[in-house]
């Protein structure tokens, strides 16, 4: 792929904005030297205004969401995009969230480019745990842990009961939950169906990847190391 498609593809601009970003001297190699667009060069020796090109298609990266983002870019607030580059909503192949979060929801969030990846994580086969902590409006009876592990709560318009999941009670009113499929704003919904509701939602983890110390509104690139460890508790 020529060098002026590559860095387009990346999304910092059109071929025609690459090619002057070419003539206004901004793209060089690790060592300061002006490059041209028909330069055969390694992409890891690329740097643009100094900097080195993004990852090429393939990456995978967590965010730390916050409430008050959306996932979808046809919302008209603020979503998740918002916080990353801005060049990184152009990229081809596009970046997507893997799931959602709704705007009341924080926490972890995985995006990628990665089709395959993609399927990989959010197919209902691969049962990877994801994890919530969920603040009640109203306190645990107790008998919610037993319900949630039947594997035959019904959600309301549904035809399929839910796979087994496992609460732990933190508090009277706190609880954390592991999911092992992902439907439709589900934890939600499966405290509304034991006639509960929750004030506050945050995802802690999904496979075996957590923010660790991440702070909220940030994220990061994650490596081989990262991905394998997402799949390793399966």
């Amino acid at each position: 792929m020529k060098l002026v498609k590559h860095i387009a593809n990346l999304g910092y601009g059109s071929r025609k904005d690459v090619q002057w970003m070419f003539r206004e001297g901004r793209i060089t190699d690790a060592n300061g030297d002006v490059l041209y667009a028909d330069d055969a060069v390694p992409l890891d020796a690329v740097r643009i205004d100094g900097e080195p090109l993004d990852p090429p298609p393939g990456l995978l990266l967590m965010l730390h969401k916050p409430v008050g983002y959306t996932c979808s870019t046809k919302d008209p607030g603020r979503i998740v995009f918002d916080l990353l580059p801005p060049r990184y909503r152009l990229r081809s192949p596009a970046l997507s969230t893997v799931g959602r979060l709704d705007r009341a929801t924080s926490g972890l969030l995985l995006l990628t480019d990665d089709g395959q990846l993609l399927h990989r994580i959010i197919a209902p086969k691969s049962k990877l745990p994801k994890v919530y902590a969920a603040t009640l409006a109203d306190e645990l009876r107790g008998d919610e842990a037993a319900s949630f592990a039947s594997g035959t709560l019904m959600l309301e318009g549904e035809k399929t009961p839910l796979l087994p999941a496992e609460l732990e009670q933190l508090d009277s009113r706190t609880a954390r939950l592991t999911l092992h499929e992902g439907r439709y704003h589900q934890v939600r919904r499966m405290f509304a169906a034991v006639g509960n509701h929750v004030a506050a939602l945050h995802r802690e983890r999904i496979g075996g990847l957590t923010l660790n110390d991440l702070p909220e509104g940030q994220w990061r690139m994650l490596g081989e190391d990262d991905r394998r460890q997402l799949f390793d508790c399966v």
